[in-house]
């Protein structure tokens, strides 16, 4: 019998994309350098998914599909069968079988994006047991939902910000004064944001633990 481990699987499907060009070598490159256990990768068409056991990539790969505009995404969440192999493509589990449902259901959801996990947890969305998944999933969406409106004046700011630059510092470098950066930066939403993000990853570490015991038992 094949070993298992708990992961996240996060999908991406490029929205509309009959009547646009082909988006998904600019994602892969927005998304590179995430440290995920196997990367991003075209799967089929215009989709693309990578394999992480990290909250916290999935929160930041989340952040820039979000950036990027125009990608629907679906989280998947369950066990995936090990070894590994080198591509995501390659590997199988309830985690992948969870992402193609989320991905799916994402058609129909609030800003594009949905969680589903694999057997026992999740599988009653309405039961005590889906609570985890359900404030996950609504945390995302919140998330999702603030950081798409921030404009690209608003993203360079917080590049500028998240480098250690000063406010007055971006200010100069963007050649604006202090007051209209103090504008972007409310504009942009940054605390909420940062914060937004902090309670997405508390909420899937939550998932995880209330999750992976149930499932690795099988």
């Amino acid at each position: 019998m094949k070993s298992a481990s708990f992961s996240f699987v996060v999908m991406a499907d490029q929205m509309a994309s009959r009547a646009a060009s082909d988006r998904v070598p600019g994602a892969l490159d927005a998304l590179a350098g995430l440290p995920l256990t196997l990367p991003f990768e075209r799967t089929a068409g215009d989709e693309i998914q990578c394999l992480t056991a990290d909250p916290q990539s999935v929160v930041d790969a989340v952040g820039r599909l979000t950036r990027l505009d125009g990608w629907r995404l679906g989280i998947g969440v369950g066990l995936v069968e090990t070894p590994l192999p080198e591509s995501t493509r390659a590997a199988r589990g309830g985690a992948y079988l969870a992402a193609r449902t989320a991905i799916t259901a994402a058609r129909h959801a609030p800003t594009d994006l949905a969680l589903a996990v694999h057997g026992g947890v999740g599988r009653d969305r309405y039961g005590e047991d889906a609570e985890p998944a359900r404030d996950a999933e609504a945390a995302l969406w919140l998330l999702r939902s603030v950081l798409a409106r921030r404009s690209e004046e608003g993203w360079e700011l917080m590049d500028l910000l998240d480098d250690g630059l000063t406010s007055a510092q971006a200010a100069a470098r963007l050649g604006v004064s202090p007051s209209a950066v103090s504008q972007r930066l409310s504009r942009a939403a940054r605390e909420e944001g940062r914060r937004g993000a902090e309670l997405c990853v508390r909420l899937l570490t939550r998932l995880q633990d209330a999750v992976a015991p149930d499932e690795e038992t099988r």
